[in-house]
């Protein structure tokens, strides 16, 4: 919670509490793909000079530049939509997985609750399987007041164990959020 003043506290979005997390776990890196949910968190990175800020073509860049930094020291995040992530079983199946790197994911969940893209629905009905067959940690936040608690827990997990990690940011989240 940050306060303006004494009497009126502002509570944090989203994405405010996923900025400072990521601070207070020094990834630093950040690489993209743009997407609407995620545009909110993409702006304050950019704008917040503690970040470095990437974005590539494809999502499997995106990894190939989180993994290759991890390699060199620093930590970083991918930030994707479902649509993205259905590009990567190879990338994480041939190269995070075998090589224990901590690849993390956010991902914006679409294909759910009132999506208008059928292509949208069927990438999101296999994100969840892929996922734990390749047994990447993954873990959906639906509630603000469990983003600090997952993301946090879900950054220092990776690392400890040196294995990908993939926070899906429930509709449930953003669709919310972004009618307050």
């Amino acid at each position: 919670m940050t306060t303006d003043n004494p009497t009126k506290a502002k509570q944090e979005t989203w994405y405010e509490i996923v900025l400072r997390v990521l601070k207070s776990n020094d990834v630093s890196l950040i690489t993209y793909v743009p997407d609407k949910v995620l545009a909110p968190l993409i702006k304050v990175l950019h704008a917040d000079p503690y970040f470095t800020v990437i974005a590539p073509a494809r999502e499997e860049e995106a990894i190939g530049i989180i993994a290759g930094s991890y390699m060199a020291g620093l930590r970083g995040i991918t930030l994707m939509q479902t649509s993205g992530f259905a590009t990567l079983a190879n990338v994480l199946a041939s190269l995070a997985v075998p090589f224990q790197i901590p690849v993390l994911m956010m991902i914006s969940e679409r294909g759910t609750l009132g999506e208008f893209q059928v292509g949208q629905a069927i990438v999101c009905r296999t994100m969840r399987p892929v996922l734990d067959t390749l047994g990447i940690e993954n873990y959906a936040i639906e509630r603000l007041n469990d983003v600090e608690f997952i993301v946090d827990s879900m950054i220092k997990q990776a690392f400890a164990t040196q294995a990908p990690a993939a926070m899906i940011l429930s509709p449930l989240l953003t669709k919310r959020s972004a009618k307050n």
